[in-house]
Parts: structure tokens; C-alpha cells; sequence
């Protein structure tokens, strides 16, 4: 695989497809809204790219410190979440930019650390927090009442038992480890070893949403990128479940024009708003050898849209 890092497990899903789908020149400014172990940001700085990269995680930012020393001054790392890439890139007088990617969700550094406490894989204290402020799971599990228990695994993991999961929750307190709100979701849910599916897996990826306000995050993060892109720049953005990947559809079939009905969370947008963005081509998905290589990569999506002439939409106009 082209550019890839040397440890496979930290190679982003779907690189070859988002690099070529960027066309990425010599020169141009590229935007990596999820820096993660950096595996997008050398394939754009092979490219020749000058990149900014974005991550709220202390350590991705720690452990990006080499590479910006390599990268011959085309690289700054910077700590902030994705969705603060518009005032960020002001700062730094880097506004428009040629390409914006985005991975949403966890990333595989984060899912391989046991003591980061996002994965039940191996056991580890229920921490959860990207950026490590704020907040922990364990804080939510053993404070939080039933009821919005219930609500966020339905909402955020949809989880049609979520009611009984969060009962069971309420009932084991205090819960610290990964290990244990796993067991307890699996003994109110029922799991046999030879099951295709861990049914811990839906409330774990709940809580973490709520806790990180993902969703609240990429739909900033959508509208900035929107913002800071130049006439023709490209939008790449690779997502890992449904709910992340029909609000990406959805923002950007509002933003070409192709649907003006609203949802939840992106509501209709305003009749005479010119549309931002155009599609380029389908949505992609890994192939059998990358899942073959990473099982992981069996549910991304990559969906990639080109800015247009138009202004941007109004902040909050497409909700």
C-alpha cells in the first residue's frame, strides 16, 4: 500500500482511495482533520502537500512531534478538534485550502490502548475521552439516571433494548472497568461465545459519542470545511457507522442540491441557498484484500464532494 506507516494496524482505511480522490498537486494546502497516528499526513506530504493536521487527542499531538521535525517545515500539527479548523486556519493565515479529510470516530490508536478505555478487547479502566479532559465513562455510568442512560444508548448506539441495558447499568454500580460494563451489557442482552456480534459493542460506541459529542463535532466540522475550502477544493470524509454516514450523506446531498428535505440533526435548508458543493462519483468501500488486512475497514465509507463557486451556507442554515 502506498505511504502506508510501518505498523499496519495504524494504516488509515480506504488511504489510496482518499489520496487519489483529493488529486493532490505539489504545493497545494491540504487539511487533516483527524491526524490520528498521521498515517493521512504522510500520504499528503509525499504528495507534496503543505498540511495542516488536527487532533484533540494529547497523544496523537505528542507522538506527531517527529513527523513535523521530518516534514521540512509543509507540517503543523495542531491541537484542536476538527471543528475548530476555521478559526485555527485564520490564525495561521492558511484560508482557502486545496483538500479537507476527515476519519470520523475512534481511531486504531485509541481502540489498541487498553488504559485509554474505548475497546472491551482487553480490559482497562472506563475512561472514553479523546481529549483526555472532562467527563469519563465511568463518571456517566455511575452518576447518569436511567432514563438518559437509556436515551443516549438508543440514540447514539441504537440499541433497541437500551432500557434494559441501562437498568442493568443502574444496578451494578459503581462501575470502573471496560471489562465490567461489558459483562454486565452481555448478561442483560444474552451472549453466546459463537456470536457474530458482541451486543457490548453498540453500548460502548454510544457512550463514547455522547461523550466526545461527535455527532455535534462533525456537523461543525462539516461547515467549516465547507468555509475554508477553495472553488474546486476537495471534501473526503471516511465514516464508520450509520449514524455518522447518513449525516454526511445528508449534508452533502443539502449542500449539491440533490435534497432539500431535512433530519434530526440537519434539518431543511433555506430555499434559495446555492448549492456549495457537487458529488464526485459513488460512495466507496474497502475491498475484500483491505478487509482481509483490517477487519475494521469492513464498515467504512468514503464519500467525497468538490467545492463549488457558491458563498457558503449561513452557519447553521443546513440544519
Amino acid at each position: 500500500m502506498t505511504a502506508a506507516a510501518a505498523d499496519t494496524r495504524h494504516v488509515p482505511v480506504l488511504i489510496d482511495e482518499v489520496i487519489d480522490a483529493l488529486a493532490i498537486l505539489p504545493g497545494e494546502r491540504h487539511v487533516d482533520a483527524t491526524f490520528g497516528a498521521g498515517g493521512y499526513t504522510r500520504a499528503m506530504l509525499a504528495r507534496g502537500a503543505t498540511v495542516f493536521a488536527f487532533d484533540r487527542d494529547p497523544d496523537a499531538i505528542a507522538e506527531g512531534e517527529t513527523l513535523v521535525r521530518d516534514g521540512e517545515g509543509r507540517l503543523a500539527l495542531i491541537a484542536a478538534p476538527f471543528s475548530a479548523m476555521e478559526a485555527e486556519l485564520a490564525e495561521l493565515d492558511a484560508i482557502p485550502v486545496d483538500g479537507v479529510t476527515m476519519d470520523i470516530g475512534v481511531s486504531s490508536m485509541q481502540l489498541d490502548r487498553a488504559d485509554r478505555g474505548f475497546s472491551f478487547q482487553a480490559d482497562g479502566p472506563l475512561d472514553m475521552r479523546m481529549s483526555q479532559t472532562g467527563e469519563t465513562a465511568a463518571d456517566f455510568v455511575n452518576t447518569a439516571d436511567e432514563e438518559v442512560i437509556a436515551d443516549v444508548l438508543y440514540r447514539y448506539g441504537e440499541e433497541p433494548r437500551s432500557r434494559r441495558v441501562a437498568r442493568a447499568i443502574v444496578a451494578a454500580r459503581p462501575l470502573t472497568r471496560t471489562s465490567e460494563l461489558a459483562a454486565v451489557v452481555r448478561k442483560a442482552l444474552g451472549h453466546r461465545p459463537h456470536d457474530k456480534k458482541d451486543p457490548a459493542t453498540r453500548t460502548f460506541q454510544a457512550i463514547r459519542i455522547h461523550l466526545n459529542r461527535e455527532l455535534d463535532e462533525l456537523a461543525d466540522g462539516l461547515e467549516a470545511a465547507e468555509r475554508v475550502l477553495r472553488p474546486g477544493g476537495r471534501l473526503a470524509v471516511v465514516t464508520f457507522h450509520s449514524l455518522e454516514d447518513r449525516m454526511v450523506k445528508r449534508f452533502l446531498r443539502e449542500r449539491s442540491g440533490a435534497m432539500p428535505a431535512g433530519s434530526r440533526h440537519l434539518p431543511a435548508a433555506r430555499a434559495k441557498a446555492e448549492p456549495s458543493f457537487e458529488m464526485v462519483g459513488r460512495a466507496v468501500r474497502a475491498g475484500e484484500a483491505e478487509v482481509a488486512r483490517n477487519p475494521r475497514a469492513r464498515s467504512a465509507t468514503l464519500r467525497v464532494a468538490r467545492r463549488t463557486t457558491a458563498a457558503p451556507w449561513r452557519k447553521g442554515e443546513g440544519r
